[in-house]
Parts: C-alpha cells; structure tokens; sequence
C-alpha cells in the first residue's frame, strides 16, 4: 500500500489541539537585524573593511536556515538546532534525494503550514562541494570564492545568488517554527556586493 506522505502530515496536523494550530500559525520570529553596508564603511582600512562586510553576511550563511541545507554529510538538518532531518532522507546523485524519497514528495512549491513542511519549486540539498557545516566564517569566505567550491559561480554572479535566487530566498520566509535568517535578502545581497566591489577580502580563519 503506498502511503501519501502529504496527506498523512495534513492529517496529523489537523488533529493537534487549537492552541497549538494557533502558535504553529504565527510564522515568523523577528530575524536579528544585519548592520548595514553604510554602517560599515565608516572602517578606515580597506581590507578591514572588506572583511568585516564579509563578516556581518556571515550571519545569514551560518544561520539554521542556510547551514541545514549546507550540511558536511549527505543528510540534510532542519529546525533551529540543526536536527538531522527526519524521516531519515539522503542527498542522492543530483542533491533531490534517493529514488524512493525524493525531496518534491514532501516539500511542495511553498510552505504547507499545517504539516510544517517547507517548501520552494526546487527544493533540495546544496551541492557537496558547498558544503560549509563546522566551517569558520574566514574558510566559508575562501570557499565561496573557489568556483569549483561555489557551484562554478563567479564572484558577480554571487551577487545575484544571494541577493536575487528564490530559493535562497525561502531563508527569510521560512515558515511556521522556524526563525528567519538575519536581516533581509536585499540586505545580504548588499552585503556580498559591497564585499565582492572592496576586493573580496576574506577574514581570518
């Protein structure tokens, strides 16, 4: 017999008590706030400054929201404390999971409240090479540099990535539970162009 996984968290979800429904309905948790380009170009050293854009962005990359789909294995995490993700799924050969548990059987093109399952047209694992779980902010730095380490990108098209794509997006409209990234997307995306047009400067490992 073939179970309907959406059917059965709708059905689960319906059956948890109001009080519980209504918290699960109030979505977002207010993000930290990320310092701006302008409060930052105040430091006098270029490098300096460079770095410390870098830094602040650093908020968003290490956050739950990007660090779950950027894990150092093959299973991806979820919640805020970066659980391994249950039921026990595996990234598969083009990062949307096995044959048998392919990401699109739960996660649906947006967020489906009641069963807290999120959600996004492709929804799937970063590649392995991008990889930055236990990373340093100064070694996430020089790996997003490195196009055979950022998804063959260059440092322009970063820009885009992070300020524009729509699944990146899905970091500050997570959904019911789950805490935003830091900031907005059109803050991070400020960020990584006032980094990228200082010189790309990495900080310290």
């Amino acid at each position: 017999m073939r179970i309907d996984l959406r059917t059965t968290l709708f059905v689960a979800a319906v059956a948890l008590p109001a009080n519980v429904l209504t918290a699960y309905a109030v979505s977002r948790v207010a993000s930290d706030n990320l310092a701006s380009v302008e409060s930052l170009s105040s430091i006098s050293n270029p490098a300096a400054r460079s770095a410390a854009y870098f830094t602040e962005l650093g908020k968003v990359l290490t956050s739950p929201r990007c660090l779950n789909c950027h894990p150092a294995g093959d299973r991806p995490r979820q919640g805020d404390t970066a659980r391994l993700h249950q039921p026990p799924v595996e990234r598969g050969a083009d990062g949307f999971g096995l044959p048998a548990m392919r990401c699109p059987i739960c996660h649906q093109a947006a967020n489906f409240e009641l069963g807290r399952v999120p959600g996004n047209p492709i929804w799937h694992l970063a590649p392995r090479e991008m990889a930055w779980e236990g990373k340093t902010i100064g070694e996430i730095c020089a790996q997003i540099k490195d196009p055979a380490r950022n998804g063959n990108r260059s440092l322009a098209s970063l820009v885009e990535h992070i300020g524009e794509d729509h699944l990146v997006g899905w970091a500050w409209a997570p959904g019911a539970g789950r805490k935003p990234a830091p900031g907005t997307q059109q803050q991070a995306g400020a960020l990584v162009e006032a980094w990228v047009t200082s010189g790309s400067v990495c900080p310290k490992p």
